[in-house]
């Protein structure tokens, strides 16, 4: 891969010509959002190298008890980021301080307290970011204070891997190969000094008291230092077997990464450039994992421009054709997949490893997904607001992609009449029982051939018969897809002449 030349601002999103020349500001703010690291952080080194003094600031949301869209999970590790960024800025003479509220209200009263010149930030991607991002700008700009962005979430933005055309790509492959023929920016260098006013009012760092919440789950450990240790884990041996390995349940062949890139305690730019490095080391089998792991990072970019392009996903499926679907309503099924207890050990496991961990196994993601969308005929969106609310890496534009993915609904989808089997996913991915028998212990005596197949009676005393039947209801689903295409199609047909399509 190509990589740009070396510069403060080389490559940063928001930056016009000559930017670099200016003369320092006195005062900057760094907004914090999904960058809370030092390292590889373009905003926050900007800012250290046009003003005498930076104000890193993070805005702590209101709202309390519930939120559709997050939950304990991810609240608990967004707090242990925090106290890592605290102690992290302290160490190089700044200062974390931390304000509630509105990001727009809150920014523009501190600038105006602090007579800060300008507010520096990292551009997110979703329609609720974008908006509060132009919301700041107009409210900052009309009181004189400058707002600058900068591209650290993504490698590449949503904007800059187009079609010939000039349109946003469809499909990932095609996407992916020119993905990789973008020059790609270069590392920007961690930040080793900042000075931040010692007189600026600063909330105490959040809890989940702040949000009338409680501890839900296992999760990682939190923090800069936490997940760099998790990538120098991952590419001292897992990497290298990746491509044959990340799907094996019982294996550790995952990068357990995820929910460092959704908080930016570590940068997908970092991620790629270590992969490079390990590629001119190592032989070509080896390669073929690394090759695989980064194509996973452009999978990432991939739904990250859906996103940014076709923001109606959040709401709708990707593909028109599906809009009219037919799925049912039903509360007690949901609350069984929820729970674990759908009587299809692969899946139980998996919903049980979420709500025990906030984490679930990627393959296990897409077993589940499909099995709520397509064994019980849910809707894809309520298996989406689950995961979002338990998830520590809960990731929207990921989260949303996948999901659709699952139910033949979205961008690049698995085909409607692909409809993964739990009994054959079992076989090929934990044949031994190990992930199944490690997350629902009443089956731990059970030989694991016995997790390959429909049960005739129940496997353990208190778990459940299967809810459904796997092979009656694929044929429902398969009914009800190819309804909805005809539907769709018929529409086609009446839609008067020279309309546009939707």
């Amino acid at each position: 891969m190509k990589h740009g030349a070396a510069g403060v601002c080389s490559g940063h999103v928001g930056l016009e010509p000559g930017f670099e020349l200016r003369l320092m500001m006195a005062r900057i703010i760094h907004w914090f959002r999904r960058d809370l690291r030092i390292n590889d952080n373009s905003s926050l080194y900007s800012a250290c190298q046009q003003a005498s003094e930076v104000m890193p600031v993070y805005i702590v949301s209101k709202w309390k008890g519930t939120h559709p869209w997050t939950g304990a999970n991810r609240q608990e590790f967004l707090c242990g980021c925090l106290e890592s960024l605290a102690r992290n800025l302290e160490q190089i003479g700044g200062r974390l301080i931390v304000r509630s509220g509105s990001p727009v209200e809150e920014l523009v009263r501190l600038a105006h307290e602090t007579r800060a010149e300008a507010i520096y930030l990292s551009e997110n991607y979703s329609p609720y970011d974008r908006a509060i991002e132009k919301q700041l700008r107009d409210a900052a700009n009309a009181k004189g204070i400058q707002v600058r962005a900068f591209r650290d979430t993504v490698i590449l933005a949503p904007s800059e891997v187009l079609n010939h055309k000039g349109e946003a790509f469809r499909v990932f492959t095609p996407y992916a190969k020119a993905w990789q023929q973008h020059t790609k920016p270069p590392l920007t260098p961690k930040v080793g000094r900042l000075a931040t006013p010692s007189d600026v009012q600063s909330d105490p760092l959040p809890t989940l008291a702040h949000w009338d919440m409680r501890s839900e789950a296992q999760i990682l450990p939190a923090g800069e230092k936490a997940g760099r240790d998790r990538l120098k884990q991952f590419l001292r041996s897992a990497i290298y077997g990746y491509a044959s390995q990340r799907s094996n349940l019982s294996a550790s062949g995952t990068s357990r990464l995820s929910q460092d890139l959704r908080f930016g305690t570590i940068s997908p730019r970092e991620i790629l450039a270590a992969c490079e490095k390990l590629v001119g080391e190592c032989s070509a089998a080896q390669r073929r994992g690394i090759h695989t792991f980064i194509n996973e990072l452009v999978w990432r970019e991939f739904y990250f421009q859906i996103l940014w392009h076709f923001p109606h996903v959040l709401d709708r499926d990707f593909r028109p054709e599906f809009s009219g679907l037919q799925w049912d309503l039903d509360p007690a099924k949901l609350q069984r997949w929820g729970e674990g207890l759908t009587g299809f050990p692969i899946v139980d496991a998996g919903m049980r490893e979420l709500n025990a961990t906030g984490y679930m196994h990627n393959r296990v993601r897409m077993i589940v997904a499909m099995f709520l969308t397509k064994d019980l005929h849910l809707d894809w969106r309520q298996g989406e607001k689950y995961f979002m609310r338990k998830l520590v890496d809960g990731d929207i534009p990921a989260n949303n992609g996948g999901w659709q993915w699952s139910a033949g609904t979205g961008a690049d989808a698995a085909p409607y009449f692909r409809i993964q089997n739990p009994w054959t996913q079992t076989a090929d991915y934990d044949p031994d029982g190990e992930y199944i028998k490690r997350w629902v212990p009443e089956l731990r005596d059970v030989d694991p051939t016995r997790f390959t197949r429909p049960p005739e009676e129940k496997l353990a005393p208190g778990y459940p018969l299967p809810m459904v039947d796997h092979a009656r209801e694929r044929q429902v689903a398969l009914e009800r897809f190819r309804s909805a295409t005809k539907f769709s199609q018929r529409d086609e047909l009446k839609r008067p002449a020279g309309r546009e399509k939707v």
